[in-house]
């Protein structure tokens, strides 16, 4: 039976529908019914039953105070359903040309009306001639400034936030041999993006020091501020006066720094016996993209790309030979050790035994919603093998009886099952692999409300920084270590050029 659309009612009217013969009457009536099913399930779905997330539910659905209005009186106006708020891909209109992102050409700059009054003087002398080799330090030898700076840092002490102001002072000292040697601010990591007009470069020479640094992509990352809200945070609450260039090169230097961690983080995850796998739509200047993240027991994984295989090689490897846990996305199926999500079945099987279907599809789904439950619990309780394998067998057969059904839903959820058949039952006769992939979709609950709020990122640099970012930050809380305190030394160390410090692993 050919399936009716609602573009096609409008074909129809009483004249058209008084003309037809008994049999098409009764065709386009079970079309009717067809469709009247198909949009009922689709007004009544919702997390539980589907794969969409809690935050698209709607705040009214299952409160007795306020219940919804179905249907408006006769002369009244309908009240429109409340759309989820979800960005518009959609082209600009013709003639119109998208403004940039960024102050424009021509206007005021801003500019720190507050005077920088430096508590604490730091004096930097070159330890060694630059000719000769011998120590500079500790020598009454002659010396100028050759250059200072301030830097405004952030001092985290329990139950205590203070801002302080350091002047670091940069001595030319001439040795004995008459060689004159300067020190200069360390220079560490570099970040070439194109078209742009300077390259981040991460150095000693800045105005925020590393802990102030840290804090603000705190804000940013963690808290999901934007860059106004972050700059007036600061100035109501710790009196100070940040321009959103700098808030910006703040979060950026974190995640440039946060880079070669990551590389090897991946290879923890390559090595690792189980790893969760998830993946979500994400917005890189309107264009789609997806954002993966892997998990494993001590290790969180972020990456933004395309929704290919790809980018999941690139993640755990060609070579991977653990077990992988993951949703029924097909870039998951080549790999031979696998474990289904039951979670995504389950709502599948709600939906039918709870939506507007025939009897026998409602039967089907409410067997395999119980089954699944049952499986679930029994592997849990650790029952015996023989009951195990009888309820395993039940679940096989009740989707080979349902696997031709005409309902196209119940056809596809039976021939999903069947075939990936393997997958689905892995976690019985292995008791260290999870029924669901509960921890990538925890993971990824941080990032779908950044999401939301600020509807993805702008460049691929931008993308790349946040993932950085956000691995570094729920690695660290997986392990049980401070995230902030090792975000300091992290851009410390970047800014200097030494080598990043890896994140220590729990004990």
């Amino acid at each position: 039976m050919k399936r009716l659309r609602v573009d096609d009612l409008q074909t129809y009217d009483t004249s058209i529908v008084s003309a037809l013969s008994r049999e098409d009457a009764i065709d386009l009536a079970l079309r009717a019914l067809d469709l009247a099913r198909r949009l009922a399930n689709q007004l009544d779905g919702d997390s539980s039953n589907s794969s969409r997330p809690p935050s698209s539910d709607s705040p009214y659905k299952g409160d007795p105070t306020n219940p919804p209005i179905e249907k408006a009186a006769p002369g009244d106006a309908a009240v429109p359903a409340v759309p989820a708020l979800t960005k518009s891909t959609s082209a600009p209109s013709a003639g119109k040309t998208p403004k940039p992102p960024g102050k424009r050409t021509g206007m005021k700059g801003f500019w720190r009306s507050q005077p920088i009054g430096a508590t604490i003087q730091i004096e930097h002398i070159p330890p060694a001639c630059a000719h000769c080799g011998a120590e500079l330090t500790g020598v009454d030898l002659a010396r100028r400034c050759a250059s200072a700076h301030h830097v405004l840092e952030l001092e985290r002490t329990p139950g205590q936030l203070c801002v302080k102001a350091e002047k670091h002072s940069y001595f030319e000292v001439t040795c004995v041999c008459g060689h004159k040697t300067v020190a200069h601010p360390g220079e560490g990591l570099r970040s070439h993006y194109e078209g742009r007009k300077r390259d981040l470069q991460l150095s000693e020479r800045c105005l925020v020091g590393p802990m102030l640094a840290t804090f603000v992509a705190a804000l940013a990352l963690r808290s999901h501020l934007s860059r106004s809200k972050i700059q007036a945070f600061l100035l109501d609450w710790l009196g100070l006066e940040l321009g959103k260039a700098t808030i910006n090169r703040c979060i950026h230097e974190f995640g440039c720094a946060s880079e070669p961690v990551v590389e090897d983080l991946i290879k923890e995850i390559q090595a690792a016996d189980i790893v969760h796998v998830d993946e979500t739509p994400w917005f890189q200047k309107k264009a789609l993209c997806w954002l993966w993240v892997v998990v494993t027991a001590q290790t969180v994984v972020y990456r933004i790309g395309d929704r290919s295989r790809q980018t999941l090689v690139s993640l755990i490897g060609d070579a991977f030979l653990g077990w992988l846990v993951t949703d029924g996305y097909a870039a998951y199926r080549h790999h031979a050790h696998r474990q289904r999500c039951l979670a995504h079945l389950i709502r599948k099987a709600l939906a039918l035994a709870e939506g507007h279907y025939p009897a026998s599809a409602s039967k089907f789904g409410q067997d395999l919603l119980r089954d699944l439950r049952r499986l679930i619990q029994r592997v849990a309780d650790g029952d015996p093998e023989a009951p195990l394998k009888r309820l395993v067998a039940k679940i096989k057969w009740n989707c080979q009886q349902n696997q031709y059904e005409i309902e196209d839903k119940v056809r596809a959820l039976a021939c999903e099952i069947l075939n990936d058949w393997d997958a689905v039952v892995a976690f019985v006769f292995d008791p260290l692999l999870p029924p669901t992939n509960n921890e990538a979709e925890r993971a990824l609950r941080h990032a779908v409300i950044f999401r939301r709020i600020t509807y993805g990122t702008r460049t691929g640099e931008g993308s790349r920084f946040y993932a950085a970012g956000l691995t570094i930050i729920e690695t660290c809380r997986r392990r049980g270590v401070d995230p902030w305190a090792y975000a300091r030394d992290l851009i410390a160390n970047a800014r200097n050029g030494n080598p990043a410090p890896a994140i220590p692993k729990a004990a």
